[in-house]
């Protein structure tokens, strides 16, 4: 019997942009494919970094995938988040070493700085591809559309010389985590000293800095002058400096914010409804989606488009190490937006009278301690055991 086309993958076609091929990956079986034939094809080196990498069938699929390039004498590093991936036992990890592979946890040591994180998601295969998205090595972020349990997800191809860019950074961060004594004045100075390139497409990088890294600052830009948004965000609790930016655009044109029905984090759902009411009043189209949990990150402002690991609140911001693509091209906004119009196809939309129905004195409370939870708190607290001690 042949297998039903996933609607998310229909039509999606490859773009050049400034002489880099970008393909986009909105289908989860069409993700761990691409993943799996990248390792396959390394000739010289695969460079992974996974915040959640788990212990199924993918995860042990990669891992053998993995092995395999090590016996063909592919150089292998292989770094995961300690605290995304704590469930993940080291036994997993260990025929790699063995095979040669350097393998590291990022952000072992127990101490404040633990609550930072390296959200980041990377593949790249000798300098020349990429894969980045907001996907996990994970079986729920490569299951079928038709997976009520799997995430909706998106993954971008790149192949060019944006990959060899993205290798320094994946160098610098190896050497800080596996080669170093992890030092947080030299994560924030790593950050901080990031430079994107002025052109079409440029890597930007998130983190603990006391100003705002280079994806911060990029977005903010833009939202201030664009006129055409669409947003699609797996965790929205963004600032109220960010939702006056939201606002400015569906003021001056159209902005449309897709957030997701279900999570594996209840209290972010609520976070996000505590907001619905600012951008209704703002005249912003939102939707909830609802076939799976919503894990997609990717944001279109004009003729730009955001696709990475970042998330749309505090902790994406202006906190953890994040990686976004930041490309600049209508054709392929053009296709990007495309893709969202399908998503919106399959989400509730959220307005005046639904959100009437859905709210009430009560429930409008709990949203408003959620948002309070993931968005003010959790921020304030991790900012200030972190950052005050720089200051003696």
């Amino acid at each position: 019997m042949e297998r039903e086309a996933d609607p998310l993958v229909d039509a999606i076609a490859r773009h050049v942009v400034d002489g880099n091929e970008l393909a986009l990956l909105a289908g989860g079986e069409e993700r761990l494919k691409a993943l799996i034939e990248l390792i396959e094809s390394a000739r010289r080196q695969v460079d992974i970094y996974y915040y959640i990498f788990t212990d199924d069938e993918c995860g042990r699929r990669v891992i053998e995938a993995l092995i395999d390039a090590r016996n063909r004498d592919v150089a292998v590093t292989l770094m995961v988040d300690a605290f995304g991936s704590a469930l993940t036992p080291q036994s997993l990890f260990d025929p790699l070493i063995e095979a040669g592979a350097r393998f590291a946890w990022f952000g072992a040591h127990r101490s404040t700085r633990y609550l930072i994180r390296n959200h980041q998601k990377m593949v790249i295969v000798d300098s020349q591809c990429v894969l980045i998205g907001g996907f996990n090595c994970d079986k729920y972020y490569f299951g079928a559309w038709t997976e009520t349990l799997a995430w909706c997800d998106l993954g971008l191809l790149v192949k060019g010389p944006l990959a060899g860019e993205l290798q320094r950074w994946f160098d610098a961060i190896a050497h800080w985590t596996i080669d170093s004594r992890q030092s947080f004045r030299r994560l924030r100075q790593l950050v901080r000293d990031w430079k994107p390139p002025e052109g079409q497409v440029a890597w930007l990088i998130g983190g603990p800095t006391r100003f705002l890294s280079s994806w911060a600052r990029k977005v903010k830009h833009d939202l201030q002058h664009g006129r055409r948004l669409d947003l699609v965000m797996a965790y929205f609790s963004p600032n109220p400096g960010m939702m006056r930016r939201i606002a400015g655009i569906a003021r001056r044109g159209t902005a449309r914010v897709i957030t997701p029905a279900k999570s594996d984090n209840t209290a972010t759902i609520g976070a996000q409804r505590h907001l619905y009411k600012r951008l209704l009043r703002a005249r912003v189209n939102l939707f909830e989606y609802q076939p799976q949990k919503l894990h997609m990150k990717l944001i279109v402002i004009d003729d730009i488009v955001y696709i990475g690991s970042a998330n749309f609140d505090m902790r994406s911001l202006f906190i953890n190490l994040e990686l976004m693509l930041r490309i600049e091209d209508a054709p392929f906004a053009a296709e990007t937006r495309a893709l969202v119009a399908r998503l919106v196809a399959d989400s509730r939309a959220i307005d005046a009278p639904a959100y009437a129905a859905m709210s009430g004195p009560v429930r409008s409370f709990i949203w408003w301690l959620e948002y309070l939870l993931v968005g003010v708190l959790d921020y304030t607290v991790t900012r200030r055991l972190n950052f005050r001690r720089q200051q003696r």
